[in-house]
Parts: structure tokens; sequence; C-alpha cells
């Protein structure tokens, strides 16, 4: 059963203490684990993968690669209301992420001087799809949306198949509404080492992109440290939300949206931060009577066991606190819902008001879900058309340009005591013969 802490009575070391994450384990065991499954398949490709995929996953594979024959069977498969639910989750994700997206510029910095920037999508992604205990096809989209907007040259993307050897349909529909063709039967931390060093039949990919267990964000991060390795998206960790909420929010909605983040993993967490007893006690006691209702109970109930209820003396308090904790979801659940965001310095992502739940940023809102995690957020954003681009400056002078600021550079490069800097400037400024 959740009960109330009184942050006022917590010292500094206490603090830390309730505000930290669930703990992921022995660390040692699972790099080892991690390091020797990404050494098998750079040394063994393929072959490395489909014993990997039997031992793991229970599905014996001859071809690794989706045919187009699975992806016209997963067609007919999905039901049409879901497709079109897909379709319409896409156009939202389209609109929010265009609305983001960087552009190229041109600015005169002096007088006969242009300096830009251009953006190019990186030549070939990775996107990782998990599939666990429930298939993540909304993954696909979130992944493959900024993908195709970015303009990379290809795109890859690896899910862990089902026993009987076939790729979640759902997900390969998703796939093809982003235009994605090339889907793997691959998933876990062999997938990870696939896409980032290569197999015979899997391409090395420039960056990787996704969320997963600790297996695959360990893998990620491994092969990212690696000579030669893919680079990746962000740290990623369990799922989180923290919900701030006043004398006048509905303890039934904050109990249905700590449920929601609760059921994906016994390792993800929720926090209710509020200034007022009787809405933490009133959340409380409507989490048990809709954990009761819930398919994935058993689940969600292990995740409450890493679950906070913080009690503050005053709003300004309580989103100092989310601050420190720098949740993956953040939920405003609060009078003045935009005048608390004005304060909100670390969140992947933030949730105004009684009517905004945290479900619809992972299904159709039209933001990304794939977020930074486990305190992240101080530092990393969520996925965005940006992240799958290389921003690459061009400057350009004439004469007279150079003649403006060529001094400039030569001073400062003299300065450093770099004159071969400072003659490349020289040289050009002299009367040519």
């Amino acid at each position: 059963m959740l009960s109330v802490i009184d942050w006022s009575e917590l010292d500094a070391s206490q603090r830390r203490q309730a505000l930290s994450r669930p703990n992921p384990g022995e660390r040692t065991e699972l790099r080892e684990a991690v390091k020797k499954i990404v050494a098998d398949v750079r040394e063994r490709g393929d072959a490395s993968l489909r014993e990997l995929t039997l031992r793991f996953d229970g599905a014996m594979l001859e071809r690794l690669e989706v045919t187009p024959a699975e992806f016209e069977a997963a067609g007919k498969a999905v039901a049409p209301e879901v497709v079109a639910a897909m379709s319409e989750a896409r156009s939202r994700l389209i609109a929010w992420h265009l609305a983001g997206a960087p552009a190229d510029f041109e600015v005169e910095t002096a007088p006969g001087v242009v300096c830009g920037r251009i953006l190019r999508g990186i030549r070939r992604v990775g996107l990782y799809v998990p599939a666990g205990s429930a298939p993540l096809p909304s993954t696909a989209l979130m992944l493959g949306v900024p993908a195709s907007l970015a303009g990379c040259e290809e795109v890859v993307l690896c899910t862990p198949p089902r026993s009987d050897g076939k790729a979640d349909p759902t997900v390969l529909v998703a796939a093809i509404l982003c235009g994605i063709t090339r889907v793997f039967k691959v998933g876990g931390a062999q997938a990870i080492a696939a896409m980032a060093f290569g197999t015979q039949s899997i391409p090395a990919c420039d960056k990787l992109f996704g969320p997963g267990n600790t297996y695959v964000t360990e893998a990620k991060q491994q092969v990212s440290a690696t000579a030669g390795g893919a680079a990746i998206d962000m740290p990623a960790g369990p799922s989180e939300v923290l919900v701030i909420g006043d004398e006048r929010a509905n303890p039934v909605f904050a109990a249905a949206d700590l449920l929601a983040q609760a059921e994906h993993g016994p390792d993800s967490q929720v926090i209710l931060v509020t200034t007022s007893p009787a809405f933490a006690e009133a959340t409380i006691d409507e989490v048990e009577r809709q954990l009761a209702d819930l398919p994935r109970a058993d689940i969600a109930r292990r995740s409450l066991e890493n679950a906070r209820v913080i009690l503050t003396d005053h709003l300004g308090t309580a989103i100092n606190v989310s601050n420190d904790y720098a949740p993956e979801h953040l939920i405003l659940a609060v009078h003045d819902s935009r005048a608390a965001l004005a304060r909100v310095r670390a969140a992947g992502s933030v949730f105004l008001g009684d009517y905004t739940p945290e479900s619809l940023g992972d299904y159709c809102s039209g933001t990304n879900h794939v977020l930074p995690t486990y305190g992240a957020a101080r530092a990393y954003s969520g996925l965005s058309v940006a992240s799958f681009q290389t921003s690459i400056s061009v400057q350009t002078a004439n004469r007279a340009g150079l003649a403006a600021i060529g001094p400039c550079a030569i001073t400062l490069a003299r300065a450093e005591g770099l004159e071969a800097h400072a003659q490349a400037v020289v040289r050009r400024m002299k009367p040519q013969s």
C-alpha cells in the first residue's frame, strides 16, 4: 500500500533516496552478458542472430528479413479500425514534427561574409521497436515519421519475432505507413549489435534509435562507446511519470495516469507530488480501486513497489522536486498549469490540465513518445526531426569580406601561437600579382 512522504521532514540524503530510481540490479553481470552477445554477433553475424533468436524468443528463423508476402499478410491481419487509428496518429505526428523541424539558413555576419547551415538526413539509421509483453506499433510510428521527414537515405527496423517466427503484424503495418520496407525479425541486445556493426543480412547503421529493456539499453551504450560503432539517440531506461496535483485535482484521473505508466513493467516508476493531504489519500485509495480491474494488475502492482507519494508545502516546492527528478513524463494537474509550466526545467514531455492524459502523447497527440528517462531529461530531449539529421555549417567570404574580418583571425591565431593559421589569412590579404 502506498504511503505519503512529507518532504519537509526529510533531510538531503532522505530526499535523494525518495527520488531514487528502481535499482537495475547487478550491472557487472548485465554488462558482461551484453558484451558477450555483441562480440558474438560481430564475429558470427547472421548465425549468431539465429541462435540467439531461438534462445531468447523461441523462434527458429531461416530468413531474418521480413518478406513482401509477410508485409502483405500483416496488412490483411490488422483490423481496419486499427490501421485507421495508426494513420490518424501518423498525420498528427507529421504535423508536429514538421512544425518543429530545423531549417537551413544564411546570415551575413560582416560585409562580404555569409555564414549558414545546411541540414542532411543521416544516411542510414537503425530503429528498434520492442515487443516484449506487448507489441508497440506506436513506437514504429514515433521512430519512422521523423526519420522519413529528415530525409534519411535508408531506414532499417529491427523488432523481436513471436514464437511462430513472424513479426507482430501491427508493427509491420506501422512500418509500411512510414515507408519502411527493410524490417528484420531480431530483438534484444543482438539486434542493437547487428545494426551497429552489420551482419550478412543487416547493414551497419550510422545511428540507432528506440527504447528497450535493460539489455537493449546496455547494448546501445556499449556499441556507441566502441570505435566504429553507431551513435545512439539518448540514454534511456524504464518508463516513468511524475504527477503534480493540487487540492482541486481529480484523484480518479491521477490514479489512472499513475497506473497507465505502472502497467508498462515492474521496473517502471510512478510518483505523485501534491500540496494536498486529502488529494494524496484519495488518489492512493483510487489506485487500489482501479488496480483491481486491470488485466496487467500484477505488473502494475510490482511497479507500485517503486512508487512515491510526496507531500510538499507549496506548488513551487513540488515543481522543484520534479526538476530534481527530471521525469520522462510530467503531468501538471494544477489550477494554472500554464503558469506552472514556466517553472519546469527538466522533463521529457509535459501534459497540462485535467484532460491531457499521458496516454495521448503515447499514441496520437502528435508529440514523440521516445523520451529521455532515468534523469537524462536534465540534458537530453525527446526525438525530433533534428535527431535524424546532421547540421553542417557553411561559410563564404569575398575579398572585401576577408579584408574586413581577416585581421581579427590573424590576431586570435597569433594569440594562440598558431602562425600557420595566421598565414593562411595573411597570404590571401596580400595583393595578388
